[in-house]
């Protein structure tokens, strides 16, 4: 499918801010960016690194007054997520170098802390893609999916204990669930087509038969219509703008994602 995407920040400055930007989507084995714009203003001098996790992060100091940050994308994505019932448990000897930071403890995946847990969900289920799958239905039905609950990421422990959340807490208690098991996992966040109420969406992937797969416990079947920004640890790896200095929130967020007409 060719999705759309727009997305629109405004924020008023007090003071010269520093910012670490988290919004171009770069192309991938999961999507294909058509089309992009990045539209600052007022006009911003912009530079642009990657982090250790591949992502397009982009470096900015918003002057005092109005600010506003307009995103516009144009992306081919899947129609329907991959699933993989019987794919294999990786043994961890055999997990090429760059996956194995997805496996320890991390700020708010505390996997030290599940693993009887885990063990308990998972009974019976064989190694791998099965284990992942119950524990997304094992969160589907015993956490409440609140959008809006939380302001703050809540922690893995924390997630449990409230039992509630929002996207980014379901993903970071799927995580550390799937590494106290010793299977890779990593956030993802980005947009998702049909999402109710629209805003920016956080789920995660877990590395199985020598790939990663999407699993969202908020959401029902094999959907596709993901679009992915940032890929990380946990949110603190892939928040979409980090600001130094005074605490400033944008006062309007605007999301839009459209499907695009194919003839």
């Amino acid at each position: 499918m060719r999705l759309r995407i727009t997305c629109n920040l405004k924020f008023e400055i007090v003071v010269p801010t520093p910012f670490i930007l988290m919004l171009r989507p770069r192309s991938g084995s999961q999507q294909w960016i058509e089309r992009q714009e990045y539209e600052l203003t007022p006009s911003t001098a912009v530079s642009e690194f990657t982090d250790n996790y591949g992502n397009l992060c982009q470096r900015i100091t918003a002057q005092e007054g109005l600010f506003s940050i307009a995103t516009t994308s144009e992306v081919v994505t899947t129609e329907y997520s991959d699933q993989n019932f019987g794919a294999h448990f990786v043994e961890i000897q055999n997990l090429p170098d760059s996956i194995l930071s997805y496996l320890l403890p991390s700020r708010y995946c505390e996997s030290d802390c599940f693993n009887d847990l885990a063990v308990t969900i998972t009974q019976g289920q064989l190694p791998g893609y099965n284990q992942v799958s119950a524990i997304t239905e094992w969160m589907r039905a015993t956490i409440s999916y609140l959008p809006g609950s939380n302001n703050e990421p809540l922690s893995a422990v924390q997630v449990n204990h409230k039992r509630y959340g929002v996207c980014r807490d379901f993903a970071h208690l799927g995580i550390a669930l799937c590494r106290s098991l010793s299977i890779p996992a990593r956030i993802v966040v980005g947009y998702l087509y049909n999402l109710q109420p629209m805003d920016m969406h956080a789920w995660f992937e877990a590395y199985i038969g020598n790939r990663w797969y999407t699993f969202d416990a908020t959401q029902l079947g094999s959907q596709g219509g993901y679009v992915i920004l940032g890929l990380g640890r946990d949110a603190a790896d892939v928040a979409v703008f980090n600001q130094f200095g005074p605490s400033v929130f944008p006062y309007e967020q605007l999301v839009k994602v459209e499907r695009i007409a194919e003839f």
